[in-house]
């Protein structure tokens, strides 16, 4: 080939090359851009990471106080209304004591501290069994004794030795109770 061809196919060339140096230029700006984007995002996710695993340590410390709080002071109420009893039971024993203090007053005195003790438990869930005249039930009633009596239904509850008590449904003390053979 002659010279001036050569000269030629290299000029033609040469807009090539320069045009993929170009490109290359732009995408290396382009993947440092992308890195740089990247190693944002991880540092942002990074940063969201320890500020939820901080809120939740923050919450299990909160969730543990609030749960100590709760069994320490979960009776407060009760032993409030268990007071009322208390400031009864103390009046009527003043009361007992004073000069011309009458037994019919000493009885009323009791009935009405007996009243305000129901209620408190009742307040609180707490019922009954005072089975009298009901049928026999061993999951409520415990047997003292058994007494035969042809007038009365079988295995029915006679006598209540000593009233049981439910909390919420769920058996406290078990009725003890004189049951017909």
């Amino acid at each position: 080939m002659t010279k001036k061809k050569e000269q030629d196919i290299e000029q033609e060339q040469a807009p090539e090359e320069q045009e993929v140096e170009t490109t290359e230029t732009e995408e290396g700006l382009d993947i440092e851009a992308q890195l740089a984007a990247a190693q944002q995002s991880a540092k942002d996710n990074w940063d969201k990471v320890l500020r939820a695993q901080a809120e939740m340590e923050n919450l299990k410390r909160r969730s543990a106080r609030d749960l100590e709080n709760a069994h320490k002071y979960a009776l407060d109420g009760f032993v409030k209304a268990l007071l009322e009893v208390k400031d009864s039971l103390s009046m009527g024993l003043k009361s007992a004591t004073e000069d011309g203090a009458t037994v019919e007053h000493i009885v009323e005195g009791l009935e009405m501290t007996d009243k305000v003790f129901a209620s408190t438990l009742e307040k609180f869930g707490v019922e009954t069994l005072n089975p009298v005249g009901d049928k026999f039930n061993p999951e409520l009633h415990e047997a003292v004794t058994m007494i035969p009596m042809p007038d009365k239904e079988s295995n029915s509850v006679l006598d209540v030795v000593q009233v049981g008590f439910t909390l919420n449904g769920r058996l406290v003390r078990p009725a003890m109770v004189v049951v017909v053979q």
